[in-house]
């Protein structure tokens, strides 16, 4: 069972898309945390406390610490820069990266960059002993202006991330092959960051991927996390549309600003996930 997890990344790994009532996101990696925080509170049911001192799971707690340190906009590099060691300084023996969405979006992009990059995140993070997380974003391109290029670019980018993260150590979650994730069903407003409904199915992704049981009420709408999924069915082409969500965006690639710029991680140290 791990312990403390702790992952890095950019708006994906934040959750935007995934809003709460109280105006915060919530999104998949916190969702990975719930679900790790049953799985191993209900080791602790089996197994008994004692094969669990000091972990938590005494007393009702979760056997599991999680922060995220996540923040919007963040191309790969500020990531690994930034991100790595005050992730790695918490000590983690789970550590999820996903990043290069960002990138990809960019005018300019060397593949190879982005792959060498995750390469050292997940170097330097075995070599401190953590289980690594390799995660492809989700496909949104079927939605969103200039979608081929970007379709292209992300093929590229998930093939070599298949060959070079296939290793002991790491498992990789491959959401951009997901094809039911391209449904608009999972996107938000913008069509460029998942919904409740997507993040959730990414979580579910995770977990099957660890070898972690889902929580039955996640695959149905009416109970699960994704319940709170926006039925918006617009697509893009709109005038609001390009007003709200394109025209922003091109105005801060202009001015060499980011939607994360002066935003600190949601979650920057370990706390213990919250069962109730």
């Amino acid at each position: 069972m791990y312990q403390r997890y702790v992952a890095i990344g950019d708006s994906f790994t934040e959750g935007v898309g995934d809003e709460l009532p109280d105006g915060q996101v919530r999104g998949w990696a916190d969702l990975v945390a719930l679900g790790l925080a049953h799985a191993n509170a209900g080791a602790a049911r089996v197994t008994g406390p004692e094969a669990h001192a000091g972990d938590g799971a005494e007393g009702g707690g979760s056997a599991l610490s999680y922060a995220n340190l996540a923040i919007r906009g963040k191309l790969l590099g500020p990531i690994v820069r930034d991100q790595l060691e005050p992730a790695l300084a918490l000590g983690p023996d789970l550590l999820s990266v996903c990043g290069g969405g960002n990138d990809i979006m960019r005018p300019r992009v060397e593949i190879s960059y982005v792959v060498d990059l995750l390469g050292q995140v997940v170097d330097r993070a075995l070599e401190t002993g953590a289980h690594v997380i390799v995660l492809s974003g989700a496909n949104p391109t079927a939605h969103l202006p200039m979608g081929g290029l970007m379709q292209r670019r992300g093929d590229r980018l998930a093939d070599a991330a298949r060959a070079a993260f296939t290793r002991p150590g790491v498992t990789l979650v491959d959401n951009w092959a997901d094809q039911e994730l391209r449904s608009i069903r999972y996107w938000s407003a913008d069509k460029l960051h998942l919904n409740a409904r997507g993040h959730t199915r990414v979580a579910g992704n995770v977990l099957a991927a660890l070898g972690v049981p889902v929580p039955t009420e996640w695959a149905t709408d009416a109970d699960g996390p994704s319940a709170a999924a926006p039925a918006d069915e617009r697509v893009q082409g709109t005038v609001a549309y390009y007003r709200d969500y394109v025209l922003p965006w091109i105005g801060r690639r202009l001015t060499g600003r980011s939607s994360g710029d002066g935003r600190p991680p949601k979650r920057p140290g370990l706390e213990p996930v919250d069962l109730g």
